[in-house]
């Protein structure tokens, strides 16, 4: 008589695991789900700031003078890096107005301020990156112990039963490597967007590093 066939199915691997493995497997779900919401948040916020800069890279290439390069200062006001960095030389430049100073010092002084206000914008953008790197880290180990320990009960279930069947042997240490893969599958997407946002976050610095030259010359010439 043929031997009944096992479902290797996702839900039934999952409803037949051990607590255990159960608890690593939710575990691993838990941190997908969040993993892909901060994706999708980063994915939005990168496209919104690499936009801003973009408009201010721009408008310095264009201007000749300050005021060219303020634009209309109700235009986006200070969001971003771009108008953060403009706000904090604005407040620079109006806090030191009576302060005697060479042009040199005067504009090292409010590149200074805007690298110290782009500096906190960076920390912003990087908010909830190391989440992404240590789940990426952290999820195949997680996997991987749910794995050992349900093929260690697998091993326990066949001595019960004495009977090392490929029919036998094959469900729990299915149900085992099933936590492997899902630690896989939760780590490779984050591990990918954590390389790609770390890429993101330092082309943005260095693209805004190089309009702080630009607004710095622009700025310092203004206030003389």
């Amino acid at each position: 008589m043929p031997e009944q066939a096992v479902s290797l199915s996702i839900i039934e691997l999952f409803r037949n695991a051990d607590i255990i493995v159960k608890g690593v497997l939710l575990l691993l779900l838990a941190g997908s789900i969040w993993s892909w919401a901060v994706i999708v948040e980063k994915l939005r916020q990168f496209a919104v700031e690499s936009r801003r800069v973009r408009q201010y890279e721009e408008r310095a290439a264009a201007a000749r003078t300050a005021a060219e390069l303020w634009g209309s200062r109700g235009e986006g006001g200070a969001a971003g890096p771009p108008g953060s960095v403009l706000a904090a030389a604005a407040a620079e430049i109006e806090a030191g107005l009576a302060v005697p100073e060479s042009p040199a010092e005067h504009r090292d002084r409010i590149e200074r301020t805007m690298r110290l206000a782009l500096n906190a914008e960076m920390r912003r953008l990087e908010k909830r990156l190391p989440f992404l790197a240590t789940l990426g880290s952290a999820a195949p180990f997680i996997g991987l112990f749910g794995t050992v320990w349900g093929i260690m009960r697998s091993f326990a279930a066949i001595a019960a039963a004495n009977n090392t069947s490929l029919a036998v042997v094959a469900p729990g240490i299915a149900e085992a490597l099933f936590a492997t893969a899902m630690g896989l599958a939760v780590a490779i997407p984050a591990v990918v967007a954590y390389n790609h946002f770390t890429v993101q976050l330092g082309r943005l610095a260095a693209r805004m590093n190089a309009f702080i030259g630009r607004a710095g010359a622009l700025l310092s010439r203004a206030s003389e």
